[in-house]
């Protein structure tokens, strides 16, 4: 027996015991409806303290509100439908799911993974799907709705476990999240978040750009994917597979996949392909165009425009146009009718998502509204400026706050504009750059997401995990997300420690100390 065998066991146990501990929790809408009273009871204990939260950067204390006082009952009864509707996570998975919908029930799906990876070797594909994964924010929060199945398809196409690809996809795209080898939205997001704070420093330090951390987030893409595929082939998949995880989904839709296409599905690919680069090519035209209604007022796309909110209808049009035109070419789309009734029916798989995106909305809408989020942020921060670290030591307890606020607070985002105007100017004062305050915040800021229930994109993963496993439960994904989080968060820290010990430049013009 190997000394990794050997280990194997005693690391199911472990597994296994987080498992039936979260399987014991309600089911997630229960589970969610209780949260929503928790926030109740205290924030509306707390309100009737007095206690406020000054947000740094603002100029008043923002008092707690209470959920059963006047203006909380106001809110509870005038804004429901409108916390259902208004869910962030709901405009995007529906949008996408039409389309993804549409392109899985035409074939093109299959169609194309066993095209592309039917004949390829079993060996790479954990690193590939890895190493997409961690890149594919580039989609935005899309990545994290359509990585995991595409993911599980190339793993069933291979003759590997499709529930390795679905779960490894997830755990790269979202434990990555914060990272692409390619320059995305979020790091013109991040930059903004930045400037706006170190703009009002005294020495404000080097202007923070969407490439300010490319070097450090190219070195840590290709290190995590590679380390994200390791650990499917050599953790996750082994794990279900002595655990007799199936292979099959349980509603009987499932198939044998052949890897030999019929001549109908190539010419539909064909197809599927050319419809696919016409629509880029007028995406691009529109785009390039001299005043493009695309541009934002300066003319640019960085770092905010329609084209970067445009994201969702760009990622639907992708699946949308070849989906059509593979269905009209391989004969699964015979007339205009079919295109509704497949895409109706890749909605019925969202019909646990939606009911419980009713409970989700009015849960997290309270917690905003409440300002608890922002309680608990900002008591973090001044814990760690309590403890009067400085250098490595204060970025190491930063990183490790990010990733504590991050089980609650899981727009990265939201969370480092509150983060930012705290820490930004603290280790501006302590002469460090404020792209490096940003770079070590991408550390802390993806890891811990995928374990959290509060991350509603967890909720769509249990869905199809179901599929496979009827009776998977929260404890189910959880304990399968947790070798992914130590592994992750462990490497990304050391990636920030060899740059930050060998004051490597973390992108184009950004050091890590202030140059006087």
């Amino acid at each position: 027996m190997t000394e990794t065998e050997a280990r194997s066991p005693r690391l199911d146990r472990v597994l296994n015991l987080i498992e039936r501990i979260g399987n014991k929790l309600p089911d997630p809408f229960i589970l969610f409806g209780l949260l929503f009273l928790l926030v109740a009871v205290v924030s509306t204990a707390i309100s009737a303290f007095g206690v406020s939260v000054t947000i740094p950067g603002s100029d008043e204390a923002t008092p707690i509100r209470g959920a059963f006082t006047g203006d909380g009952l106001e809110f509870l009864f005038t804004t429901m439908a409108e916390n259902f509707i208004g869910f962030p996570p709901l405009e995007t998975v529906v949008t996408i799911m039409l389309a993804v919908g549409l392109a899985e029930r035409t074939g093109m799906l299959t169609a194309l993974i066993r095209s592309s990876f039917g004949n390829a070797r079993r060996s790479v594909l954990p690193y590939a799907v890895g190493l997409v994964g961690v890149s594919a924010s580039v989609m935005a929060d899309s990545s994290m709705i359509i990585i995991p199945p595409l993911a599980a398809l190339v793993f069933k196409a291979a003759g590997r476990h499709p529930v390795a690809g679905l779960l490894g996809g997830f755990a790269a795209t979202g434990a990555g999240y914060s990272t692409s080898i390619v320059v995305t939205s979020l790091d013109a997001l991040f930059s903004g978040i930045s400037n706006k704070v170190a703009e009002t420093l005294p020495n404000p330090g080097t202007l923070v750009t969407p490439v300010s951390n490319y070097y450090f987030n190219v070195v840590s893409a290709v290190l995590l994917g590679l380390l994200a595929g390791f650990l499917i082939d050599r953790l996750i998949e082994p794990r279900l597979i002595r655990n007799g995880v199936p292979r099959e989904v349980a509603d009987g839709e499932a198939s044998d996949l052949k890897v030999a296409l019929e001549p109908a599905e190539r010419r539909g690919l064909r197809w599927a392909g050319v419809s696919f680069l016409v629509a880029t090519a007028l995406v691009l035209l529109l785009v390039l165009w001299p005043n493009s209604p695309l541009a934002n007022a300066e003319g640019g796309f960085l770092p905010d425009s329609p084209l970067m909110d445009s994201v969702t209808t760009l990622i639907f049009l992708g699946f949308a146009v070849p989906a059509i035109a593979y269905g009209a070419k391989a004969g699964s789309i015979t007339r205009a009718a079919d295109v509704p009734r497949l895409m109706a029916l890749a909605l019925r798989d969202l019909t646990g998502f939606l009911v419980l995106a009713f409970m989700l909305g009015q849960f997290i809408a309270l917690f905003n509204w409440t300002k608890l989020g922002s309680l608990v942020a900002v008591s973090g921060a001044d814990l760690l400026q309590s403890m009067h670290l400085d250098g490595y030591p204060a970025f190491l307890g930063f990183m490790l706050l990010a990733s504590l606020l991050n089980l609650f607070i899981i727009s990265g985002s939201s969370l480092w504009t509150l983060m930012a105007a705290v820490f930004v100017p603290m280790f501006a004062l302590l002469g460090f750059e404020p792209g490096f305050a940003q770079a070590a915040f991408r550390v802390g800021d993806s890891a811990t997401q995928i374990m959290t229930p509060l991350n509603p994109y967890m909720i769509i993963i249990l869905g199809y995990l179901r599929r496979y496993e009827p009776s998977a439960g929260i404890g189910t994904l959880v304990a399968r997300m947790v070798p992914f989080v130590v592994p992750f968060w462990l490497l990304w820290a050391l990636v920030m420690t060899v740059f930050y010990f060998a004051d490597i430049p973390l992108g184009p013009g950004m050091d890590i100390h202030i140059q006087p």
